[in-house]
């Protein structure tokens, strides 16, 4: 599982013109799987997301969690983030879970991050989202689960 994160102090996420989802202040995650990831990377992520010091105390030094400051996240998935343009002109996907494996995998994430007492919105699986954000920092991380590296 590879996910980017961006430290907001607002976002959201649009489909056809209807807002799905919005956050104040927390973090953006995009989030893809790969074909082997399980229950045990999206575990692993979760906890990872909730609990990365990326807030600033008052000293301005980053040493607040998302659960520190009773942050949102919202949450998108994004198969892209698995695209390999090394070669060629096209991406190729072909590290990317399969929608059908990907799917649950992206709901049972998001459950996760519930159940460590993170409010949570989402873009839809799968569909044409068009995402706004207000990136604070600005603070953009690149996190992969230890068993997605191939």
């Amino acid at each position: 599982m590879k996910v980017i994160i961006q430290r907001v102090s607002e976002g959201a996420c649009s489909i056809d013109g209807e807002i799905s989802g919005s956050i104040t202040e927390g973090l953006v995650v995009l989030a893809g799987f790969t074909h082997v990831d399980t229950h045990r990377e999206v575990e692993w992520m979760a906890e990872k997301i909730v609990n990365l010091r990326i807030f600033e105390n008052t000293d301005g030094k980053f040493d607040k969690s998302l659960l520190d400051i009773s942050g949102e996240v919202l949450s998108i998935s994004q198969f892209t983030l698995y695209g390999d343009a090394q070669k060629g002109r096209r991406p190729s996907f072909t590290e990317a879970a399969r929608p059908e494996d990907a799917e649950p995998l992206y709901h049972l994430f998001n459950e996760k991050l519930r159940e460590k007492k993170v409010t949570v919105a989402e873009g839809k699986f799968g569909a044409d989202m068009q995402i706004s954000l207000t990136n604070n920092g600005p603070v953009t991380l690149t996190l992969e689960s230890p068993g997605s590296k191939a």
